[in-house]
């Protein structure tokens, strides 16, 4: 065996080696190293099978991962010519290199991944050729092995590959620690392994342990969550846990009840106190990871926490609550035996003080008792009571003549009615809002776990927009303009609904057309299924452009998980060119590629009006697996509007029935031809 520099166009992976054939390997873990000192350990390689007389042919028996980490480096050197200066392109491996030149390697390689800097996809070689060229002449540290037989360099590359031990996290503190004295920063340490900075603030923390601690640690007879307590305690804390380690009649506490016997009982963590910590000057433990302190006196914590829910309460009051009710540490809040009422018709204030120190504070609120007292006593008032309140004595008629009475009486209205459509559409309407005994509609609850796409939602244009609308239905109706909805009663007009059918239909009687369809509009934009076939059909009735009401943020990009999408997504919104340089990056640097473009950073083109292929009207995918939601619905909704041979549409199909013929038809082709104009463009 020998060693030897060999360019990385002479290498190729060998059929012998054990990622021979698989898609290309993740070295994002070893990338940061490669760019900041190369590649320090050497690849074993024997002379290329395919030819045998050219001496400067080689094919990779281990090592494949260090190769394709130096060929990204290679390529991304030789790419900015411009940088030149920062390193030696033509030996991105970092051999031959002095000290110096590894520093001033890893300050370019540092500059090259700045959050200022490009897309790495424009890192790929040029038309002509030229960067490819400087990549291929790199030079690799090589051991080359003996022409052997292919059983040789299959074990080989096992062994390479399986006969290797990883530090422990011991052993790595005391290598960070000799990196520390020698004046490398945790930052530094951090970019060049290619680690989190916590993680080697972690690994750092190990320091404050005693050796001995660090030994068991070591030999795995303690856990990594003892561990971490223990860094919460002081030296002689430390020397007391040991001593209870060595005393074999006594009991050391480990996990969570060491931390229990390191704060000498409950622990209550910083974050839940109601006042400025700083500024009590109460005495506070923390751990060397960062992650979590405490307060050292809980008694001293609950007295400032007990006068800071005070002034919370005081607060409450005089911002016109009726009144703020604070639960004490052994009592709780349950949402299920109470209901959400308006702080103008009476709502209350809990404060829920936990044991561990949270305060949860529960705004507007009451018991269904009262709350079922309040709303028997407006239906009194307003006269909707239908005679609940007082019963008489006797009744003048028996409960079948009573049925008679009432079913010829409604016989009667609903043929009448067929000559006022204009009181039935007002009818109809109102019993959207208010429900009845036989109706019963529901708001779509926009319900979701993640804060995030609640948020997002909250402040986008469109719900902007149709809150606004909202206020201004809620107005002409004479409503409340701060309730959450116009719909979305208590359903089948049971006690306590907080709508009254005969008072609505007496003020959309009173409205002119237009504007009873206005809140019909409003009444179906509320309930309204989202993810349903009738918002596709309705998109492509009404000609939606998403452009116009929504644009990517945060929350968006946060949810994506898949590359190919991601790498889609890069193409359109940043080329096609950077999407294929840019094939083998993880997701994350994907998704900083489209901010990057949607928002016009760092001297890119702004792309305006980029709406994902889901969420476009008509939706459809980016991969041939489908399973997209939105697809499946337009797909039913287009079934559903598409006429039948006799020139109308199905009444049976879903969600398609009712419409006009030639209406759906003709809005069906603007859309067609609309979603081509904007595809085009």
């Amino acid at each position: 065996m020998k060693l030897a520099f060999i360019p990385l166009g002479n290498l190729t992976v060998s059929k012998a080696n054990m990622r021979y054939a698989r898609k290309v390997p993740d070295v994002s873990d070893i990338l940061p190293t490669v760019r900041s000192r190369g590649v320090i350990q050497p690849i074993l390689v024997r002379p290329c099978a395919a030819a045998p007389d050219s001496e400067a042919s080689y094919e990779i028996v281990a090592g494949a991962r260090r190769f394709h980490a130096a060929t990204l480096v290679a390529a991304e050197r030789a790419a900015e010519p411009a940088r030149a200066g920062c390193g030696d392109p033509g030996n991105p491996a970092g051999t031959g290199t002095t000290p110096q030149g590894a520093d001033g390697l890893a300050q370019c390689a540092s500059d090259d991944l700045g959050p200022d800097n490009g897309d790495p996809g424009v890192l790929a070689p040029d038309a002509s050729g030229t960067a490819r060229l400087a990549a291929d002449t790199a030079l690799m540290p090589c051991a080359i092995l003996d022409d052997d037989d292919d059983a040789s360099a299959v074990e080989a590359s096992l062994i390479e590959n399986i006969a290797r031990l990883d530090p422990d996290e011991v052993a790595r503190w005391e290598c960070f620690t000799r990196l520390i004295r020698e004046g490398r920063t945790p930052q530094h340490i951090a970019l060049t392994f290619g680690l989190p900075d916590l993680a080697v603030r972690r690994i750092l923390a190990l320091g404050n342990l005693l050796p001995r601690i660090r030994d068991l640690y070591r030999r795995e007879e303690i856990d990594a969550a003892t561990v971490r307590h223990l860094t919460l305690a002081s030296r002689s804390q430390q020397k007391a846990w040991l001593a209870l380690m060595d005393d074999e009649n006594a009991y050391a506490p480990r996990g969570y009840q060491l931390k229990s016997w390191l704060l000498g009982g409950a622990s209550i963590s910083t974050c839940h106190a109601l006042f400025d910590v700083g500024a009590s000057k109460l005495a506070v433990i923390a751990d060397l990871f960062g992650d979590d302190s405490f307060f050292a006196d809980c008694a001293a914590f609950w007295t400032l926490q007990n006068a800071a829910v005070e002034e919370r309460r005081a607060a409450f009051l005089a911002a016109g609550w009726a009144d703020v009710l604070v639960m004490p540490p052994d009592t709780h809040f349950h949402a299920w035996e109470h209901e959400k009422v308006a702080k103008r018709k009476g709502g209350h204030v809990y404060l829920d003080v936990r044991g561990n120190g949270e305060v949860v504070i529960h705004e507007g609120y009451l018991s269904r008792k009262d709350a079922a007292r309040i709303a028997r006593a407006e239906l009194a008032a307003s006269g909707g009571d239908d005679g609940m309140t007082a019963k008489p004595a006797r009744a003048e008629l028996t409960s079948l003549t009573q049925t008679y009475v009432d079913l010829h009486r409604h016989a009667a209205l609903r043929a009448e009615l067929q000559g006022s459509p204009g009181i039935a559409l007002r009818l109809m309407v109102a019993h959207a809002i208010a429900g009845s005994t036989l109706w019963r509609v529901t708001a779509e609850p926009q319900a979701v776990k993640s804060d995030a796409i609640r948020l997002s939602l909250e402040v986008s244009r469109a719900e902007a927009v149709f809150d606004e609308r909202r206020r201004g239905v809620l107005a002409a109706l004479g409503l409340p303009e701060d309730e959450p909805s116009l719909t979305g009663s208590t359903g089948y007009a049971m006690a306590g609904a907080r709508r009254n059918l005969c008072a609505l239909l007496a003020r959309l009687v009173a409205l002119p057309d237009t504007e009873v369809l206005e809140v019909l509009a409003l009444v179906m934009g509320e309930t309204l299924a989202a993810g349903s076939a009738e918002v596709e059909a309705l998109g492509t009735l009404v000609g939606l452009g998403m452009a116009d009401w929504w644009q990517a943020d945060e929350a968006f990009l946060d949810t994506l998980r898949d590359r190919e999408v991601l790498l889609a997504m890069v193409a359109e919104v940043a080329g096609p060119q950077i999407a294929a340089a840019n094939a083998r990056e993880k997701g994350k640097a994907l998704k900083a590629i489209i901010r990057a473009h949607l928002a016009g950073e760092g001297g890119r083109e702004k792309k305006e009006g980029w709406v994902p292929r889901w969420m476009a009207f008509p939706p459809s995918t980016y991969t041939a697996r489908g399973g997209v939601g939105t697809v499946l619905a337009h797909d039913r909704a287009l079934a559903a509007l598409e006429p039948d041979p006799d020139g109308g549409v199905d009444a049976d199909a879903d969600n398609g029935g009712g419409a006009d013929p030639d209406g759906i038809a003709g809005g069906g082709q603007a859309e067609g031809e609309a979603c081509g104009d904007r595809k085009a463009a």
